[in-house]
């Protein structure tokens, strides 16, 4: 079995994130003369690239808009909008801005930046990041922003580097709510186009604060299917093709696969809000009768780990930390499974942006049918289903989740993912323990106590069975080898820069 690099994975540990709040000077750099490049994307756009949906790491990995700080290699909070900040006691931050525009010639202001997060909080549903904390903007003169917020939130500078809470100008705020970042970002790249869900075409913004990016455009091809984005990459018709499927890596010449320590874990999500998996007894089951090691080789041509948790070895500070699961309910036999579901069929979902995820479902269908249960699989585009895993309507999920992807700190994934009022509870779980663990974890200001009411937390959450790991990934991407400068990145939130080009 392949093993994941500890060396990479160290990149994530996470460390301290109130010091070294102070910018280094901007980059001068002029940009190249190289031509535009060419990306294939797998996921596509849920709702014209919202920051407030799936969307908003999109315009992270382009670089279009930016947010009031920045999340270095280390998982820390870095200045972008925002060149320095301090915390003013225990609910409120003060964050001077650096001069800035906007694409469409506007300047970045205190105001427009409460702009920005008013209609961030007051969105409809809230964005994840916002789950677990009630945030107030207040201008203080044209370059100062005052953030308080009602409980203290000692990762306030790393909850503000999700792409949800990109800073856009008002022209991006419609009156019904949507928010569109079609020339209304802070980027080095401005899109100029958006063709539905197929396709986007971005240019070069020269007003960019950090200096000229080096290729002077992106044109952006939505692919859903990964061996198609595997063959427009063989084929020359890309230069740059995210989430390469496993089985296609060893057709990809090896100096185009770059192999990427990750911190997506994929998982068997039960919904306990409804159907079936509200009978703790047959989650244990269900719990019981999947084996993700046996996913490892036969589906992901060993680019994974077995699950040890939610958080896998990408997280450095979790298995030394994790708690041990105690408590759980006993599982019916599948004597009493096939009882207990008589005429009812379990309805497991998944979807195809990720190509693993059918061939998982297929294996995990057959072990679930093995311990009693009648399964009927759909599988679609995620952009298809999203609004129905929400609303609770399949028994389970096969489902790929990049734990640190919003904010970089694992309490706010546990938090929009697991807590009563998270607003990605696919499992629709609602567990008095678990919140109150959540909450702890999200007090907590020390590093490593934190990390380990995070891991206590997770111990909560397991006990449940309302979510059952599977296997950790490695991620894959595709590179032209006449490509440089693109960002590898653990959490999957970074891909293009201002450095990105064709050589």
């Amino acid at each position: 079995m392949r093993t994941t690099s500890r060396g990479l994975m160290a990149a994530l540990a996470l460390t301290p994130l109130l010091a070294g709040c102070f910018a280094p000077g901007d980059s001068d750099a002029d940009a190249g003369s190289g031509g535009r490049l060419r990306v294939a994307l797998a996921v596509p756009p849920a709702q014209a690239l919202s920051p407030y949906s799936n969307d908003a790491t999109v315009l992270s990995k382009l670089s279009v808009a930016e947010g009031l700080t920045a999340l270095d290699k280390n998982g820390t909070a870095k200045p972008a909008l925002a060149k320095s900040w301090k915390q003013d006691g225990g609910t409120t931050w003060t964050f001077e801005l650096r001069k800035a525009e906007f694409q469409d010639g506007t300047e970045l202001t205190a105001q427009a930046v409460v702009n920005a997060l008013d209609h961030a909080g007051a969105a409809k549903p809230k964005p994840r990041v916002l789950s677990d904390v009630s945030l107030t903007a207040k201008a203080e003169d044209t370059d100062t922003v005052t953030l308080t917020t009602k409980s203290p939130d000692p990762v306030l500078p790393l909850r503000l580097a999700s792409p949800a809470l990109a800073i856009l100008s008002a022209k991006a705020y419609a009156k019904d709510g949507t928010v569109s970042p079609v020339g209304t970002g802070t980027g080095p790249f401005e899109i100029t186009r958006l063709n539905g869900k197929t396709k986007a075409t971005l240019d070069r913004f020269d007003g960019y604060w950090g200096g000229k990016a080096k290729a002077p455009g992106i044109d952006v091809s939505w692919i859903a299917d990964g061996t198609a984005r595997a063959n427009a990459l063989r084929g020359g018709e890309t230069d740059i093709a995210e989430w390469i499927p496993t089985a296609q890596a060893k057709l990809l010449d090896k100096a185009t696969r770059h192999e990427v320590p990750s911190v997506r874990t994929d998982s068997l999500i039960l919904n306990t809000g409804s159907g079936l998996f509200t009978d703790a007894g047959l989650r244990a089951a269900a719990r019981e009768a999947v084996d993700g090691s046996a996913l490892v080789d036969s589906v992901f041509g060993g680019y994974a780990d077995p699950a040890q948790g939610l958080f896998g070895p990408a997280v450095p500070w979790a298995a030394d930390k994790r708690v041990k699961v105690t408590g759980r309910a006993k599982a019916a036999t599948a004597a009493e499974v096939k009882t207990a579901t008589k005429g009812r069929t379990l309805r497991l979902a998944t979807y195809t942006n990720r190509a693993e995820l059918p061939e998982a479902a297929t294996v995990l269908q057959q072990q679930l049918e093995k311990a009693g249960f009648t399964v009927k699989q759909d599988v679609r585009e995620y952009t298809q289903m999203e609004s129905d895993l929400l609303a609770g309507k399949y028994d389970a999920l096969v489902f790929s989740r990049v734990t640190l992807l919003d904010t970089g700190d694992a309490v706010d994934y546990l938090a929009s993912d697991f807590t009563s009022e998270g607003v990605y509870n696919i499992a629709g779980l609602k567990n008095a323990a678990v919140d109150k663990a959540i909450r702890a974890a999200a007090a907590e200001r020390a590093t490593e106590s934190r990390r380990e009411k995070i891991m206590r937390a997770e111990a909560e959450i397991l006990r449940t069975d309302a979510v059952v790991p599977l296997v950790h990934e490695q991620a894959l991407q595709g590179i032209a080898d006449d490509v440089e400068g693109v960002i590898l990145d653990p959490r999957e939130r970074s891909l293009i820069d201002v450095d990105t080009r064709l050589k």
